[in-house]
């Protein structure tokens, strides 16, 4: 198959829907798909940032997957997902354009330097929160979510990786969410920040529609069995695919910005 004066064989296109179901289900638990997404396009002979356009556009359809399975257990709060969402579209969208103007290895190194505490954190013994959206302050529910899912749009348009990792971390911690009500209301507010880069690189051309077809369905089928388990096993599950996930994504940004 020819994209892009790309010439990809069936058995890569095979391998790269490989990478995408195992990026579904990392991503639909704790995030961190695009640390199998994007090596894997730039392997594949894709220049970058058309990869980084190629894994908006999965991440943002296969996502449905574990959406559908979070709503359908009743995990999703309405009341923060309302303020949430405009605020992903409009940070990713943002983030996307800046990162024409900007060099993003500065970006990277601070990520990279603040890691270590996201990865102690999620090692940390954590209490089950129940508190619900009924009982948040004013404040947190109309300043704190939507301020805290900008921020991490921002980062996500900019550059991506490790989004939903960073958003279950806020939410937990931050806004005290327990941990599968983190793990599904992110998995909304990452969706919206998907959509909002998806729209600028888009405009910019660097999708590849034809070849994202069959990435789409192996990274739906990733994202259904992955927040399938999670629902089934627990917080225990989401905690150790967290700290996995945080873990590849320090590697991911050292071996990127330091070596």
């Amino acid at each position: 198959m020819e994209f892009l004066n790309l010439d990809l064989s069936v058995g890569l296109v095979a391998a790269l829907m490989l990478a995408a179901f195992a990026a579904g289900f990392i991503d639909s638990v704790a995030g961190g798909g695009g640390l199998i997404l994007v090596p894997s396009f730039i392997l594949a002979g894709l220049p970058p940032q058309v990869a980084l356009g190629q894994e908006k556009i999965v991440s943002t359809l296969g996502t449905l997957a574990a959406i559908r399975n979070f709503m359908k257990n009743r995990k999703v709060i309405w009341k923060a997902v309302a303020t949430g969402i405009p605020a992903g579209l409009v940070g990713a969208y943002v983030g996307a354009e800046t990162i024409l103007f900007f060099d993003p290895d500065t970006v990277g190194k601070i990520i990279l330097a603040l890691l270590p505490v996201g990865i102690i954190l999620s090692f940390m013994p954590k209490k089950d929160h129940h508190e619900g959206m009924q009982h948040f302050s004013p404040f947190k529910l109309y300043v704190g979510v939507p301020v805290t899912v900008f921020l991490i749009g921002f980062y996500d348009g900019f550059f991506g990786p490790g989004t939903g990792s960073f958003l279950i971390l806020a939410l937990h911690f931050i806004l005290r969410f327990d941990l599968i009500s983190a793990s599904a209301n992110s998995k909304l507010f990452n969706f919206s920040s998907n959509i909002g880069a998806l729209v600028a690189f888009m405009f910019a051309g660097k999708v590849l529609y034809l070849l994202a077809i069959p990435l789409v369905l192996a990274n739906l089928a990733g994202n259904h069995l992955g927040s399938s388990s999670a629902l089934k096993y627990g917080p225990r599950m989401v905690s150790s695919t967290l700290s996995v996930s945080m873990l590849l994504l320090m590697g991911s940004l050292g071996y990127k910005y330091v070596i």
